[in-house]
């Protein structure tokens, strides 16, 4: 029995900086190395990790003001992994995410609200397969262990995955592979303002 999933992912924070009576946008650089993006979903009643491998995000965000935030981020479906060559090689095929017509997954915000003490929620909409769903995303920064180190903009959030037609046909049966799918995200900014 293949092992398999789905997914997207999602999000870390962002805003803007005031500079006068101007408005500028900061961008955060992310660091890719230092940041991850991985998944859950049971197969059968047992848990199974996977990752995607290469996903890119803009940010614009001050923590002072997060309302004024944007965030985007897009995820290479082809790049999911769960660390086994022969759920790999099924990944990418129409029946989960169709990789040749679905290259991306992606979220963009629509909303950034600050929560006190580092937390935020970020609201926006994720696209997985051309399907269109709006979500919510608690997201924790951590300020830099060191001098221009990364701060850390890290969280988690469930999705359905049968609502973006990853697992079609027989792979529909949630009683095979569950239905509820956990997405984690660490992502690593270089250029968020003190917190």
């Amino acid at each position: 029995m293949k092992a398999l999933w789905t997914i997207t992912l999602a999000a870390a924070a962002t805003a803007a900086a005031a500079t006068g009576s101007a408005s500028a946008q900061t961008e955060a650089k992310l660091q890719p190395a230092q940041s991850e993006v991985s998944f859950q979903v049971k197969q059968m009643g047992v848990p199974v990790e996977g990752r995607f491998r290469k996903f890119d995000a803009q940010i614009a965000f001050d923590p002072k003001k997060p309302e004024t935030g944007k965030v985007a981020l897009q995820i290479d479906t082809a790049s999911a992994t769960m660390g086994s060559a022969e759920v790999d090689s099924e990944l990418p095929k129409p029946v989960w995410f169709g990789v040749a017509k679905f290259p991306q997954a992606s979220f963009a915000s629509t909303s950034i609200k600050g929560l006190g003490g580092a937390k935020f929620e970020i609201t926006g909409k994720l696209s997985i397969k051309g399907q269109v769903r709006d979500i919510v995303v608690p997201v924790t920064l951590t300020a830099p262990a060191q001098a221009g180190g990364p701060t850390l903009a890290a969280g988690s959030f469930s999705i359905k995955r049968v609502e973006f037609l990853v697992g079609e046909k027989e792979w529909a049966d949630v009683s095979l592979v569950a239905n509820d799918v956990l997405v984690r995200f660490k992502l690593a900014l270089v250029g968020i303002g003190a917190l």
